[in-house]
């Protein structure tokens, strides 16, 4: 695996021969590797080739049968990591039967976030005019941006962010990718998933992954240069045909 990450970088994240098994199929086989503080890291690769897991492994809410995962120095899913982590799930998750506003000020309370927050991150995810219709009556995209919103409520210092541009517009897409550095120039880690290989060039450092394993780790413009490919989509194809020779 390429690495041109400078070990000296302060890690927020460190795995160390992570390995899960799901339905009797190994789907990280001991993953190991650490995401820099105040970036945004994409994990990048197609479906099925253990992005959510890896992520799930990072927030603390996934079995594994071995190796380990800290966040911020504590083992994840610790109560102390409770307000210092944002999940942002693949599938939604809001109450259908609340208002986009009341979704915000219940996990709010949960959180023990302050009542403005929620103000504030509606109009940080383009949601103003939305305010008051009910989350089940939303489109897609919508509902992704209710959840979004959630997961930047406690002001976290990591976020762990789901495919958060699934079914989003393409203006929508560019807005919340600006949100996102804005973010980590805050200081805050952004740890994002895609199968969109064009989002990959607005990452600080890629994670390419395939069949569970990390194919690539760095720089998408060292990435490119390593490969000679002139996006990232090819250099993930040639990097697939480097380890498939004998």
């Amino acid at each position: 695996m390429m690495n041109s990450m400078d070990a000296a970088t302060t890690s927020v994240v460190e795995v160390s021969g992570l390995r899960v098994v799901r339905g009797g199929r190994v789907v990280l086989p001991g993953l190991s590797t650490t995401v820099p503080a105040g970036q945004i890291t994409g994990l990048l690769g197609p479906s099925g080739c253990g992005k959510t897991t890896l992520m799930r492994c990072i927030v603390g809410v996934q079995k594994t049968q071995g190796g380990s995962v800290r966040v911020l120095g504590e083992e994840s899913g610790s109560p102390a990591l409770r307000r210092r982590v944002g999940y942002m799930t693949q599938a939604p998750s809001v109450y259908d039967d609340l208002t986009v506003r009341e979704n915000l000020r219940f996990f709010a309370s949960v959180l023990g976030a302050p009542g403005a927050r929620s103000d504030t991150v509606i109009d940080t995810v383009g949601l103003g005019s939305s305010v008051d219709s009910l989350a089940g009556r939303l489109s897609g995209g919508e509902r992704s941006r209710v959840s979004l919103a959630v997961a930047m409520l406690s002001e976290p210092a990591v976020m762990v962010l789901d495919e958060p541009t699934v079914g989003l517009d393409p203006v929508l897409r560019r807005q919340l990718w600006g949100t996102f550095a804005e973010l980590a120039r805050a200081g805050a880690t952004i740890i994002v998933s895609s199968h969109v290989m064009d989002e990959a060039a607005r990452c600080d450092r890629l994670m390419l992954m395939r069949d569970g394993e990390l194919i690539a780790d760095d720089e998408p413009a060292s990435l490119l240069a390593h490969t000679g490919a002139h996006d990232i989509e090819a250099a993930f194809l040639a990097l697939v045909d480097q380890e498939a020779r004998p």
